[in-house]
């Protein structure tokens, strides 16, 4: 054992206020947005070549919906219904049938170990996965969208307005989808929550509400997905009332951010667990 002499000069001992010469210091905390941009590339990397076939499953679904739906419908407002809860179908059986499934199966096999271990903001986790899920759903919902226009002889003119319909009613079963999976106690069970919120979405927003009893209508308003396609069922009008799309669009975003920040709340919990 050595000991240090008395008489050595200042600088030769280590002073426990003085970090060690080449010390390197800690790395300063990743920030939301880098974090989350790298968090949603590799989402929609890895959702690319895992979902395509059940995004294929999810557009042929909503197009033979449509199909058997033509000889059912008598009104064009019906129609416009059918078409508008067919298109945003696609987005919940991505958006949150599929998410739900995702964290159920991340949660259960230690995935999430992998996550906290990563100096990525948990926020991040869960905008980058909801947004990779809900981008991955743009070309079914644009398909299913075209097709029941022309099966149904709507317009397209307004079809832009799902560039707004997409993100927010996706953002809102995003949430709900992630929630289900980081707070299902198995991964069966948030399978299954997945698949009865796709089904609720599926049965309350394809079927036009005028033939639907009042119990089942105000099970319907309860539905996030209900006001995207209220937004989009709107505007097959000759004169849209912008204020009303306006209003069924703040709704999806209202409760988006509601969804996700429950989400984040339950991937933070499921997390330390």
């Amino acid at each position: 054992m050595s000991v240090v002499s008395a008489q050595s000069p200042p600088g030769s001992v280590l002073s426990p206020e003085k970090p060690a010469e080449g010390a390197s210091e800690l790395a300063p905390a990743a920030r939301l947005w880098p974090s989350l941009a790298a968090v949603y590339r590799a989402q929609l990397s890895r959702a690319r070549v895992a979902r395509i076939p059940l995004l294929f499953v999810a557009t042929f679904q909503s197009v033979g919906i449509m199909i058997m739906m033509r000889g059912v419908v008598d009104t064009r407002g019906e129609a416009q219904s059918v078409v508008a809860g067919s298109s945003v179908v696609v987005v919940a059986y991505v958006a949150l049938n599929l998410l739900a499934q995702y964290f159920g199966q991340l949660r259960a096999g230690g995935g999430l170990d992998h996550y906290a271990t990563l100096p990525v903001p948990p926020a991040a986790v869960v905008l980058g996965a909801a947004g990779a899920y809900a981008s991955f759903t743009v070309p079914g919902t644009l398909v299913t969208a075209v097709f029941g226009c022309a099966l149904f002889g709507l317009p397209l003119g307004n079809l832009w307005i799902l560039v707004a319909v997409i993100p927010l009613a996706g953002a809102a079963l995003s949430g709900l989808g992630a929630a289900f999976g980081l707070l299902a106690p198995r991964p069966e069970l948030a399978t299954l929550l997945g698949q009865l919120g796709m089904s609720a979405a599926l049965l309350l927003g394809v079927l036009p509400p005028d033939r639907m009893p009042e119990p089942v209508r105000l099970a319907r308003d309860l539905l996030p997905s209900t006001y995207g396609v209220e937004a989009y069922a709107r505007t097959f009008g000759a004169h849209p009332d912008w204020a009303f799309v306006g209003a069924d669009l703040g709704v999806c975003a209202g409760v988006g951010v509601v969804s996700l920040a429950v989400a984040t709340w339950a991937y933070r919990r499921a997390a330390v667990r």
